[in-house]
């Protein structure tokens, strides 16, 4: 019986990991980096929308306003480690609905964040590419409480 791998000339094989590792480093350094910056949108849209809902929830209760329910909303950013970017509105809608017909009153908060691409939008911008930002957005809609 032959011994594998006996009488294989390994000198013509000597560089092939390195070449390897040139090859498929900078891809699975995209893709890791690209994973990070996800998680990093995904816990910013996250931060969004409970500051959509805070001030919401803020906005509803009695003696409170909607100046306060933006206020709020911007706390949660601040606290949340988003400062700039961050566009806040809140109104007060009447919806209809029933017969006869009634009214409820509800406040709405929308929050809006521009989140810049830390790792992959430089790198997508080096080819061509526009990844560069996208607007992440978080609406909240509750029901207006009686005075």
């Amino acid at each position: 019986m032959a011994a594998v791998g006996r009488g294989r000339n390994r000198a013509s094989e000597s560089g092939q990991a390195i070449l390897e590792l040139a090859f498929t480093l900078p891809l699975l350094l995209v893709v890791v980096m690209g994973i990070f910056d996800f998680g990093l949108m995904f816990q910013r849209f996250e931060v969004v929308t409970n500051a959509a809902r805070e001030g919401a929830r803020v906005g509803v209760l009695p003696n409170y306003t909607t100046d306060d329910a933006i206020a709020r909303a911007q706390q949660y950013l601040t606290s949340g480690g988003l400062t700039g970017g961050a566009t806040i509105d809140a109104n007060v809608v009447p919806v209809n609905f029933g017969s006869p017909l009634k009214t409820v009153y509800s406040v709405t908060v929308t929050v809006q964040y521009v989140h810049n691409y830390a790792f992959i939008g430089p790198i997508l911008n080096l080819f061509g590419g526009s990844l560069g930002s996208v607007t992440l957005q978080a609406v909240s809609t509750m029901r207006l409480e009686g005075n």
